[in-house]
């Protein structure tokens, strides 16, 4: 981690897109994948329970392409494929056959393209404040996706963000709005989601009937106040998948992991506790046991 900026932690070449990756802890290794709001980062996104949770397992936070400070390519093309790619290209370059992950709103989409396309990578899923699943463009998705920047801009976002008001203040949106003007993290950003945003609801939606065949243990995690990602949502995956259990925070917005960090740490710990004396679900193949 550099010491000028607690964002910057290891770097690998995944795929040759030079990735800025967290590493922490040891045991059975757990990926955490970041949302998609305007100037985010692994670090940013996790920072309130990547320690937590790396006390009994390894963690992995890296950044995706077209944030934090992972590399930004010229003419990188942003969409589900690449991200895809990059997690288990990054799975691949750090010799992990197998891991748990927890994905937040864009990363839980993530989350669940990689246990249909590449189900033996994963061992247990949490799904928090998920996207992933068909459902109208909130208005909320909708001002987060075109954040325009400025200060004001951010302020407002962050009320979006969060229920509880005592954890936005005006030096949280300059940092925040201060990250998002850095060299090349806005003109990435803007690239993502471009209107009609719709579009890119459904890009990172799963068919149902895929969703319903996933055979891993899922956790999925949802703030009954989000006005980003709805709850019905979380409600509906919940309902095609056939080993998931909903846990549903009151009074909290999308930020589940910092709005209720210490319960949202021990929920996650106990789901992916149950599995440590376990054989995985999905059997790893042969060819990527040897990666081990």
């Amino acid at each position: 981690m550099s010491e000028s900026n607690p964002e910057i932690g290891q770097s690998i070449d995944v795929g040759g897109i030079r990735t800025n990756y967290h590493d922490l802890g040891a045991g059975f290794p757990l990926l955490m994948i970041h949302g998609s709001g305007p100037g985010v980062s692994g670090y940013v996104n996790w920072r309130t329970v990547m320690n937590p949770l790396a006390a009994d397992r390894r963690v992995i936070i890296p950044d995706m392409v077209g944030f934090g400070f992972t590399d930004r390519p010229e003419g990188q093309r942003y969409d589900v494929d690449t991200w895809v790619d990059q997690a288990i290209g990054l799975l691949d370059a750090l010799g992990i056959a197998q891991a748990d992950i927890v994905g937040n709103s864009f990363g839980g989409a993530l989350a669940l393209k990689i246990a249909i396309r590449h189900p033996s990578r994963l061992r247990r899923i949490v799904l928090m404040g998920s996207a992933g699943i068909d459902f109208p463009l909130t208005e909320g998705l909708d001002a987060v996706w075109g954040y325009e920047p400025s200060l004001a801009n951010m302020r407002k976002l962050l009320d979006i963000f969060a229920f509880d008001r005592s954890l936005v203040n005006d030096d949280l949106a300059r940092l925040r709005y201060q990250a998002s003007i850095q060299p090349g993290f806005q003109e990435s950003f803007s690239a993502m989601f471009p209107s009609p945003r719709q579009r890119w609801v459904e890009a990172l939606a799963s068919d149902e009937a895929q969703i319903r065949a996933i055979p891993h243990e899922v956790l999925v995690i949802h703030g009954r106040e989000d006005q980003v990602i709805p709850l019905e949502s979380s409600v509906r995956l919940t309902g095609l998948i056939a080993r998931a259990q909903l846990h549903v925070f009151g009074r909290c917005g999308h930020w589940t992991q910092i709005e209720q960090a210490a319960r949202f740490t021990r929920l996650v710990q106990d789901f992916l506790g149950e599995a440590a004396a376990n054989e995985p679900l999905v059997q790893v193949s042969a060819a990527e046991a040897a990666l081990a």
